[in-house]
């Protein structure tokens, strides 16, 4: 499966709204983990990895965020500020978390227990398992969801 934006259910309600998301319905995978990210420095980013396995749904379930995505090949940048979309990111995709407005909350949910042999932490050790020629040259651009 390739990178999505996923349109979660949403409750209009004049008493507040609500969304909900079901594992192997709303998401391409059973949730087996999830975890959350919270008081981000001004200017500090999260994420800089990719896993071998593990896929991720990200959330901004308040506040806003940035999500930059490298599959080796192009990079595309998601600007996440509605808690009632996700990002879908696949395995063997480059991510990065940056620029977290005060307040932001980032809600991941994952296919996969912890486990520290899945993560990728060098980039060009992650470019050579693709089989991509290994350099610095990463190409940015803005996805056209970012404006969601």
């Amino acid at each position: 499966m390739k990178l999505e934006l996923i349109n979660f259910p949403k409750i209009d309600d004049d008493r507040g709204n609500l969304t909900f998301i079901e594992g192997g319905k709303h998401i391409p995978f059973n949730i087996q983990r999830l975890y959350w990210i919270y008081d981000v420095p001004g200017g500090h980013t999260r994420g800089g990895h990719a896993y071998r396995e593990l896929e991720e749904v990200i959330i901004a379930l308040s506040g806003s965020f940035d999500v930059v995505v490298d599959n080796g090949t192009e990079t595309v940048k998601y600007s996440l500020n509605r808690s009632y979309y996700g990002l879908y990111i696949p395995k063997m995709a480059w991510r990065q978390l940056e620029n977290f407005s005060t307040n932001s909350l980032c809600l991941i949910l994952a296919s996969l227990p912890y486990s520290e042999e899945d993560y990728i932490l060098e980039y060009n050790e992650f470019k050579s398992l693709l089989g991509k020629p290994v350099d610095n040259d990463r190409g940015l651009f803005t996805h056209p969801f970012s404006e969601i």
